[in-house]
């Protein structure tokens, strides 16, 4: 089944002042704006703040629009592109040099772990277009699933709930929960015990 994109650049970006459509913004103005600043917090008051710090860091993405549950643990290399598209639930974790690329808005249930150098990958451009826009899709991470470290999500994948996303493997399609999964692209490795504590 098809995935349907949450934004499409060439519907919200005039052409009437950018003739060519490869170097042609994907955002507004505002938008680039926003993120600009957030660049700037993040280089001077979120990278530099000491790992212990998580409050803080939650602090300063939720100033930016982000909804964090409680005890979210942000580690100061992490990051993410747009906080205004983050939504968390409780006890949800990045590890140093996680990146979450979310320029549509990505949703991370309760006990969500992502590892060390993990990349999430929210957008891509739709190469059959002659204007090749940028198309970005709305994500969701299942409760207690991991991303292990170096680990990569692509556009509009989901994962499922407790779905493992084995040591620097590649997900170009939806995990289904409770299931471990293996390299490139993913493919199913074994099922997962159920965590005693999770939902059924």
């Amino acid at each position: 089944m098809p995935r349907t994109a949450d934004y499409r650049a060439s519907e919200h970006i005039s052409a009437e002042k950018h003739s060519d459509a490869y170097t042609r913004p994907a955002f507004s103005v505002g938008n680039r704006a926003r993120r600009l600043v957030w660049n700037i917090c993040w280089l001077l008051l979120y990278r530099p703040s000491p790992r212990p710090f998580h409050g803080w860091r939650s602090l300063l993405l939720r100033l930016f629009g982000a909804t964090m549950g409680p005890d979210c643990h942000f580690y100061p290399g992490s990051k993410v592109w747009a906080p205004w598209n983050l939504i968390c639930a409780d006890h949800v974790a990045a590890g140093d040099g996680a990146e979450i690329y979310n320029p549509s808005p990505m949703h991370f249930a309760t006990h969500v772990i992502l590892s060390q150098d993990c990349y999430l990958c929210g957008a891509t451009h739709d190469y059959d277009d002659p204007d090749f826009p940028l198309i970005s899709y709305r994500m969701t991470f299942g409760q207690y699933s991991w991303i292990c470290a170096r680990a990569s999500v692509g556009p509009g994948v989901n994962v499922g709930d407790g779905a493992v996303l084995g040591l620097a493997s590649v997900a170009t399609r939806d995990l289904a929960p409770w299931t471990v999964y293996g390299g490139h692209p993913a493919v199913p490795v074994r099922e997962r015990k159920r965590h005693p504590a999770a939902s059924v």
